[in-house]
């Protein structure tokens, strides 16, 4: 594989990397969405308030200058008018309002002699009677009773308005005395224009903070996430059983304190597996050691015991049939305590990791049927395998798992027990079947324990707890696996599953490496 092609399948890995990291429920993409959501209400806050505000002032210092303008233009142009003037005197002094510095448009009304109004204009295009709203006209020509607390029959009033989306102020007053009333409409666009170029700062004032929230949200979360990210694999180690994984502690703040509180758990556990450990191995040494002591002896005794069973068997009858019993007794218990030495021993192996398979190819049919002849079973088993079935495996170890699950069924099942042979795919698939009552819920699934005795719904056994375990271990150097359940027609099944090209890749490799 070239370079380039470890680049190129390197990207799906990265890509998968990148969404995993912020996936919806990851810390990363939250702490970033709370601080780009706090962010955004300050800042849109912040900028709505600002916004109100200054819009407020713009319009309030426009609207002010202009109504100040308007009522002293009223005061010296208007007022210096004659109580009945004419269209052109109106017309005139509209105009010189109108060209005052605040430039608004000016609309004069005045009363004829005879009846009726006459109306003068600043700019007749722009600024008509009928822009005046009616209550605006109705409130500037209201006469006020004049009092302590209002000196004036006539005041000033405006009003903002809007026309095809452009904002005017609109203000009106009466000169005092009889004399004509004056509207003023006055432009607000250019502070409504201000006011768009101030929104739009403040809006991208808010994206600007927005995007800066994101990017210190996303340094905070690289700063809290990197030690948390780093405790995380430490644990992941530490779950593989890598118990002298440790974290760097930089700092005083409260991570900090969590990785020496974890240190601290994980040299705590270091501590004790390792007594544990040294306490399993010398059990398992204590145990070895004892089989190999009693080995010794015990074959002394079984020579003893198999001369005086020989004596029982005899003819002549030299045994005094008054100890017979206690003879046979002895003669039994031998035989099972060299049974338990033996499994012990085997136990013992398994536990060390000593225990080797020593691959053959084998006629599964040959196997059991040597298995049951050898065991003198023969009257009490059937067999139903096909000749011919042909698996790599280790026999002696295949002798022991027979000889353990047949036994365990002839003697705690029903006669007859039968032996079922069959190919799934790559396994090979042993059934061992007896006619017995069965095996008890609460009991099936300690079946493999050691030293474990049904004894309150078997009949006693003398056995030593040990065989199914150790049958259990072989199935699983070979790399299968044996279950035990109980069949719907009565009687318990003990089933042996194992690869037919024998045992696991590391046994396999190792035979194939000693066999070269």
């Amino acid at each position: 594989m070239t370079d380039a092609q470890g680049r190129v399948r390197g990207l799906p890995a990265a890509r998968k990397a990148l969404l995993a990291g912020w996936r919806l429920t990851s810390l990363r993409l939250r702490l970033v969405l709370v601080f780009a959501l706090v962010a955004l209400t300050a800042a849109v806050s912040a900028s709505g308030i600002a916004y109100w505000l200054n819009r407020e002032a713009v319009l309030t210092r426009a609207q002010d200058a202009a109504l100040k303008d308007f009522r002293q233009q009223m005061q010296t142009r208007a007022g210096a008018l004659r109580a009945s003037p004419s269209q052109e005197e109106l017309q005139i002094a509209a105009g010189q309002m109108a060209s005052s510095s605040q430039r608004y448009s000016v609309l004069l009304v005045a009363e004829k002699k005879g009846g009726g109004r006459i109306v003068g204009y600043s700019d007749l295009d722009a600024f008509t009677l009928a822009k005046v709203p009616g209550a605006l006209q109705k409130a500037v020509t209201k006469r006020q009773p004049v009092t302590s607390g209002n000196k004036s029959a006539y005041h000033l009033y405006w009003q903002r308005t809007s026309e095809h989306g452009t904002p005017y102020l609109v203000g009106g007053a009466k000169v005092i005395g009889g004399g004509p009333t004056g509207y003023m409409l006055k432009s607000l666009e250019p502070e409504a224009k201000d006011l768009s170029s101030l929104g739009w700062s403040l809006a991208i004032a808010t994206a600007l903070a927005l995007i800066g929230s994101a990017l210190l949200a996303q340094a905070a979360a690289t700063t809290v996430l990197k030690p948390v990210h780093r405790l995380g694999v430490a644990a992941r180690r530490l779950g593989e059983g890598k118990l002298d994984t440790r974290l760097r502690v930089s700092g005083t703040d409260e991570l900090a304190d969590l990785s020496r509180t974890f240190n601290r758990t994980a040299e705590n556990l270091e501590k004790k597996v390792a007594d544990m450990s040294a306490r399993e191995e010398a059990s398992r040494r204590f145990v070895a050691d004892m089989s190999h002591e009693l080995r010794t002896p015990l074959t002394a005794i079984t020579a003893v015991t198999e001369v005086l069973e020989e004596e029982l068997d005899a003819e002549t009858g030299s045994v005094d049939p008054m100890i017979e019993p206690a003879v046979r007794l002895v003669v039994s218990e031998t035989r099972r305590l060299n049974d338990l030495v033996e499994n012990l021993m085997e136990v013992t192996r398994f536990d060390a990791g000593t225990a080797r398979l020593v691959l053959d190819d084998v006629d599964i049919a040959d196997q059991i049927t040597a298995c049951i002849d050898a065991r003198a079973w023969l009257d009490a088993v059937e067999l139903d395998a096909e000749r011919g079935i042909t698996v790599r495996l280790d026999p002696r170890r295949l002798d022991v798992i027979l000889a353990n699950l047949i036994g365990n069924a002839l003697k705690h099942g029903g006669s007859p027990v039968k032996v079922s042979v069959r190919l799934e795919d790559a396994e090979l698939v042993i059934d061992v079947r007896d006619h017995g009552p069965g095996i008890p819920e609460e009991v099936l699934p300690h079946v493999f324990d050691r030293f474990y005795k049904a004894s309150a719904s078997r009949p006693r056994s003398e056995g030593s707890g040990l065989g199914l375990s150790i049958a259990l271990e072989n199935a699983h150097i070979h790399g299968g696996e044996i279950s035990a359940a109980n069949c719907p027609q009565g009687g318990a099944v003990f089933t042996l599953r194992l690869p037919r090209d024998g045992g696991s890749p590391e046994e396999r490799a190792e035979t194939e490496g000693g066999a070269a």
